[in-house]
């Protein structure tokens, strides 16, 4: 079995070290016996979706989002058809914002993917702590770092889990992220996958499922350093 990482415009959106994402993965699939390469798309390179099997979007400047949205524009559509049949794909921070219908900031409206029905508007300050989560989708809490001045409403999307410390999406709703289909969309980073194996291996495991059909769950790696580590942060912040 093999695995192909899309990581779309990592000379734009990798504010917030998600090659540590793409490691992250490469490495769980390789622990296992899975083949897995990453394929990185510069902001003017063609993409053909048909040969991705998960879509890295990470995150960026308000600037570069409005440079990103532009090439964006043209890869819509069949980024469109490929979320719709199933695609698995992780946005981050900034990647999360665009998979909306629009992000409205102080210096103009940068049009979104429209793949996922949800939209950002600028807040007053920002929205930076360490954060817990809870999601229907694992046992474990998801843990990371957010830092935006985006407050996005999913409308009737399923979120990505419930906060149990930090802000979230608006700093008011409770919930944080969004998933639609195979993709998970959220503000946390630091970089993500490294901090929470299970949502990597979730990842993988749709992806596998996707291209292959049913297939057995994955095999169950040493993952003591990452559930200690994941232990301290919410003895830490969950009082």
């Amino acid at each position: 079995m093999k695995i192909t990482i899309g990581h779309l415009y990592p000379d734009l959106l990798n504010l917030y070290g998600d090659r540590g994402n793409i490691a992250c993965l490469m490495k769980r699939c390789q622990w296992r016996g899975i083949e897995a390469e990453t394929i990185e798309f510069e902001s003017d390179d063609a993409i053909d979706f048909s040969k991705l099997d998960i879509v890295l979007l990470g995150g960026g400047s308000d600037r570069e989002q409005m440079l990103v949205c532009e090439k964006l524009k043209v890869i819509q559509k069949n980024f469109k058809a490929y979320v719709e049949d199933n695609g698995v794909v992780i946005a981050v921070c900034g990647g999360y914002q665009l998979l909306g219908n629009y992000y409205k900031t102080e210096e103009g409206t940068i049009e979104g993917l429209h793949l996922v029905d949800l939209y950002t508007e600028q807040g007053e300050g920002r929205l930076i702590d360490n954060i817990v989560i809870q999601s229907d989708l694992f046992e474990l809490p998801v843990v990371g770092f957010e830092n935006h001045g985006g407050r996005t409403y999913i409308n009737d999307n399923q979120p990505f889990g419930k906060v149990l410390y930090g802000s979230g999406n608006t700093g008011e709703s409770g919930y944080e992220g969004v998933v639609y289909k195979n993709v998970i969309g959220t503000y946390l980073h630091g970089p993500l996958l490294p901090k929470n194996p299970q949502v990597c291996d979730w990842l993988i495991q749709r992806a596998l499922e996707r291209k292959y059909g049913a297939v057995e769950p994955l095999a169950p790696l040493d993952d003591s350093w990452e559930l200690e580590a994941n232990a301290y942060i919410c003895n830490r912040f969950l009082k």
